[in-house]
């Protein structure tokens, strides 16, 4: 019969914990496809100490409780719980997450285990139900980073942050040498997934949250930062380019004195190519951290194009907007133009010029 390990990261647990694990004492059925189940107190603190030792005397032999000394982030709990794994049970077929704060139910995780046992080279996550019920900051914090998921990836996952989860093995080989150990490691499993040829399907579960989600150790502006931190390195690659861009465009139209087609085709060339070998910089090294093939030579014809269409479509809609004397309304094209220009560009650079090699785990 199939059986896997469970992880549960813990930072000064209360009660809920007990009671979660009292479930799976009660749930002989579910027991027979666990293997081992793993608390990783992560460094909490000498008052909820008492809670970890209530636990060690439940009458549950397939249970071990590994310490941090000192608090370390979710994501570094759960590689310990990771590496233990993998050192004692290998063979195992994949290893449930699962929060310590009552969050999760061992119904949901039974449904969970199910759908991973119909293929178990998937990465099962529970997915809740997100209503007018639900806190504020879960609320936004989810529709945020599944559409920064959909927007990188191409993929669908409408609960980004549930930490219920049942990992395929060859997985977790390469998730334990994943930067980062807090709320990011989470983020980015669902993130890099598609690149290890990991899909990633989803279970409903009951959405539960106690006294307002207050017993989250999410730090809203820290974990956040670290979460977006590939959005801001491209968003703020962008905007570096489209100052030196849109600058020296208007300085050299202003230097020409007049902003015909001839002009303005001059100030585009001038100032795209200064901005783009800046962008290409800023991309190849950090965005994208020196992803793809023949970058450069790729990039060169895509900055070509790029270059040509902002020229006429700028001159296009300065013709159209209202006629105006000076640099100021060809700029104001130029800003549009390049905005859409922009979005496009994206696309090209992460799926084509920047794109990662398809990485296989066995």
């Amino acid at each position: 019969m199939l059986q896997i390990g469970i992880i549960i990261p813990a930072l000064n647990p209360d009660d809920k914990l007990i009671a979660l694990i009292r479930d799976f004492i009660n749930a002989p059925t579910l027991m027979t496809k666990i293997k081992e189940i793993i608390i990783v107190d992560d460094g909490s603190d000498e008052a909820h100490q008492s809670i970890f030792t209530q636990i060690a005397t439940l009458p549950l032999a397939n249970l071990i409780i590994l310490h941090h000394s000192t608090n370390h982030g979710k994501g570094a709990a759960l590689k310990t719980g990771f590496s233990y794994l993998q050192k004692h049970f290998p063979t195992i077929p994949g290893v449930a997450t699962m929060d310590s704060d009552g969050q999760h139910t061992v119904a949901a995780l039974s449904s969970c285990l199910d759908k991973f046992i119909d293929n178990p080279q998937q990465l099962v996550i529970g997915v809740r139900h997100f209503t007018n019920g639900i806190p504020f900051r879960s609320q936004f914090g989810n529709v945020m980073t599944s559409g920064l998921v959909r927007l990188l990836t191409h993929q669908d996952i409408s609960d980004t942050q549930t930490g219920l989860r049942v990992i395929p093995m060859r997985y977790l080989a390469i998730l334990v040498h994943f930067p980062g150990d807090r709320f990011e490691f989470e983020f980015d499993m669902l993130l890099q997934a598609k690149k290890y040829h990991i899909q990633v399907v989803e279970q409903p579960i009951p959405t539960i949250y106690l006294n307002g989600n207050s017993s989250s150790h999410f730090r809203v502006i820290q974990d956040s930062i670290a979460i977006y931190a590939r959005f801001f390195k491209f968003a703020t690659s962008g905007v570096i380019s489209f100052v030196i861009d849109i600058s020296l465009f208007y300085i050299v139209l202003f230097l020409l004195g007049n902003h015909i087609l001839d002009s303005i085709l001059v100030a585009t060339i001038i100032s795209r190519v200064l901005s783009s070998i800046v962008n290409y910089a800023i991309n190849h090294q950090i965005v994208f951290n020196h992803a793809g093939h023949q970058t450069f030579l790729k990039y060169a014809c895509l900055f070509i194009v790029q270059m040509l269409a902002s020229g006429f479509f700028t001159d296009a809609l300065t013709m159209i907007l209202p006629a105006s004397n000076g640099q100021f309304m060809p700029t104001v094209a130029k800003m549009i133009v390049d905005f859409i220009l922009f979005i496009i560009s994206y696309q090209i650079q992460r799926d084509f010029i920047f794109k990662e090699r398809p990485q296989h785990v066995k």
